[in-house]
């Protein structure tokens, strides 16, 4: 017998949300360890909130719905918003119920500089590591480090001369002008982008076109390849090995490890900082560098090399899943702040098919 093709739908529903979701899920490992990170976070909340007034959108919904974003590549916060109206999924995940009234897209705003100033990005990104080392899942010995560029949200014609910056605009468009920097000498010391002053030019190498970006750093245990801390500085010519520096003291250990890395970081100054840091440095040879054989004939130097291409893997689900070719946001604490988020919601996703494989 056909079924009646009706459009009227139900007015009351007896399913929750809960038992929409199977329990099978990949969520739902997500969101157990999402939400122990969160607890944690809880005394942080509460110097960053005021304690009386208004109840604002909690801020553990706000931080599960922007997990959400990166996890499943939403464009733009409007979206999710959409997306969270209507998603089952997505209201589960974040804690709403059926019919509770998805908030303003103008809440996350309004919210951003209170968690800005509040850290709690770092805050969450270093409660999901000190889950995976309470797992057992963290090498404490090898490391990896590596930096990438992330493209800023500023265009080329806003890259204007310091001292004159409107020697370029027309006067009949000021808002889309044509510019031509044909011949022109460009640089960071003369030259800022008006929309991001903090954004550089840069460029991956040689021949390759340059861009206003910043720069991304990864320090990676060689383990399971998890990120145990990231940052984004300003693109320059020594932000990479003055990153690594950074994260390499960060590291708590009381003795020696390894470092491995890239050819871009072989220099005779880097080398002796990470010896003078008890760190025996696994990078990458060039032609002329002063890690001799006593470093390289080791097995370990070895695996490290083969290891530490697993931190490509990072930076690859960073910029295509993670949304961070290019970001949304501007200035170096913004863009850091996702970035230390999406590193987290990575190091998630890679413990829970972690946790998986050891329970099959």
């Amino acid at each position: 017998m056909r079924g009646a093709d009706r459009e009227q739908s139900a007015m009351f529903s007896y399913i929750s949300a809960e038992r929409r979701v199977p329990q099978d899920h990949p969520l739902r490992p997500i969101r157990a360890m999402a939400d122990a990170a969160l607890e944690q976070l809880g005394p942080c909340f509460e110097t960053i909130y005021a304690r009386s007034g208004r109840p604002s959108i909690a801020p553990e919904k706000l931080l599960r719905a922007l997990l959400l974003q990166v996890l499943y590549t939403v464009r733009s916060e409007r979206l999710l918003m959409e997306q969270l109206d209507y998603n089952f999924l997505f209201r589960w995940f974040v804690g709403l119920n059926i019919d509770d009234k998805v908030w303003d897209v103008t809440v996350f705003t309004k919210n951003r500089e209170r968690l800005l100033k509040g850290e709690v990005a770092e805050g969450f990104f270093t409660a999901v590591v000190d889950q995976a080392r309470t797992q057992g899942l963290l090498s404490d010995e090898h490391f990896t480090v590596d930096g990438t560029l992330i493209e800023a949200w500023a265009s080329h014609k806003s890259f204007k001369c310091k001292v004159h910056p409107d020697q370029h605009t027309p006067p009949d468009d000021r808002g889309n002008p044509s510019v031509d920097f044909h011949g022109e000498r460009r640089s960071n010391l003369t030259h800022q982008s008006t929309s991001d002053p903090q954004a550089c030019l840069a460029r991956k190498g040689a021949g390759k076109e340059a861009k206003l970006s910043y720069a991304g750093h990864v320090l990676m245990e060689n383990r399971n390849g998890i990120a145990v801390n990231g940052c984004v500085t300003q693109a320059s010519g020594r932000a990479e090995p003055q990153a690594a520096i950074a994260m390499v003291e960060a590291i708590p250990s009381w003795h020696r490890i390894t470092l491995g890395a890239d050819k871009g970081y072989d220099s005779k100054q880097f080398v002796e900082e990470l010896r003078d840091h008890q760190v025996t440095p696994h990078l990458a040879c060039k032609p002329t560098t002063i890690i001799d054989a006593r470093t390289t004939r080791h097995r370990g130097y070895l695996l490290s090399q083969q290891k530490r291409k697993r931190i490509e893997e990072i930076f690859g689900w960073l910029k295509t899943v993670g949304g961070l070719r290019k970001t949304r946001h501007r200035g170096v604490a913004r863009v850091g702040w996702m970035f230390r988020f999406a590193l987290a919601a990575y190091n998630l996703l890679t413990m829970r098919n972690l946790l998986l494989t050891v329970a099959a």
